[in-house]
């Protein structure tokens, strides 16, 4: 107990845990909605996206999430569009988009003089990686975040289970889910610099594959993500800690693990 203690008094292991708890529960919210959808890897073609975009940044010497963020929610709206033409499926779609930006990120870094750029922070995350400005930016884009979907739920409820149904009673299903996408790209951008490139569709999809385990009805996994995507993110956190290992890896096996029990207690339940 007394290392936890120590372990919390650290100022970076406090804004690590506030910053990627509101992250985690963004992306778990989001990620009912994107799993639901069949279109959970979105998370895994745009976190490849804003490798680029922060690879883009490390060469000019910015903001990584100023320049990050935009080229996320570009890239968004153009998987949008292309998931709507009947010539490209939606799971090509991220495939095309991802690959490319993951290959003109590491162009970018290798064609450029800045050599010691470290891709391994982008690639797989790193604690000490997030500075004050990256931590406050968090903050404040994941109440954001939370204020919007908040607001929007019905609606995003409605285009979630029916989309057809939705878009015939009125719903303007198309801006919808162009807001579900928007959010989605945000907050893989601030979750990337705690959990990687490599790793951070992991919080938009583990906590709803668990929850969905045990609960059946819609708000049941929405609250049910958001209390597993919190608790596994700090359990990975403080694992990471006492055992010296990547934190976005810790955080993905203590998911992984909570897959496993919710799977377990589905089946003793049912």
């Amino acid at each position: 107990m007394s290392e936890l203690i120590e372990m919390l008094s650290f100022p970076f292991m406090q804004k690590a845990i506030i910053a990627g708890a509101l992250v985690a529960l963004c992306a778990a919210l989001l990620g009912v909605s994107l799993v639901l959808k069949r279109y959970s890897m979105i998370g895994d073609g745009l976190s490849h996206v804003g490798f680029g975009a922060l690879a883009l940044a490390a060469v000019l010497n910015a903001t990584p999430l100023l320049i990050a963020i935009p080229v996320v929610i570009v890239a968004a709206f153009l998987l949008l569009r292309i998931k709507d033409s009947s010539k490209i499926k939606g799971d090509a779609a991220i495939a095309v988009i991802s690959t490319g930006a993951l290959a003109i990120g590491v162009l970018l870094v290798s064609l450029s003089n800045s050599g010691n750029v470290d891709l391994t922070n982008y690639m797989f995350g790193s604690i000490l990686a997030m500075t004050d400005s990256d931590v406050w930016l968090s903050i404040i884009l994941s109440i954001v975040v939370l204020a919007v979907y908040i607001i929007l739920y019905g609606k995003i409820f409605a285009v979630t289970f029916d989309e057809t149904f939705a878009k015939a009673t009125g719903v303007k299903t198309n801006a919808y889910n162009t807001v579900l996408s928007v959010l989605t790209a945000v907050t893989i951008v601030l979750g990337m610099r705690l959990m990687g490139a490599m790793l951070i569709s992991a919080l938009i999809i583990f906590p709803p594959l668990t929850s969905m385990r045990v609960f059946r009805s819609f708000r049941s996994v929405v609250i049910s993500s958001a209390v597993v995507a919190v608790v596994n993110l700090v359990a990975g956190i403080i694992l990471s800690y006492f055992l010296g290992l990547p934190t976005g890896a810790c955080i993905v096996c203590v998911n992984i693990v909570a897959l496993l029990i919710f799977s377990l207690i589905g089946k003793i339940k049912n």
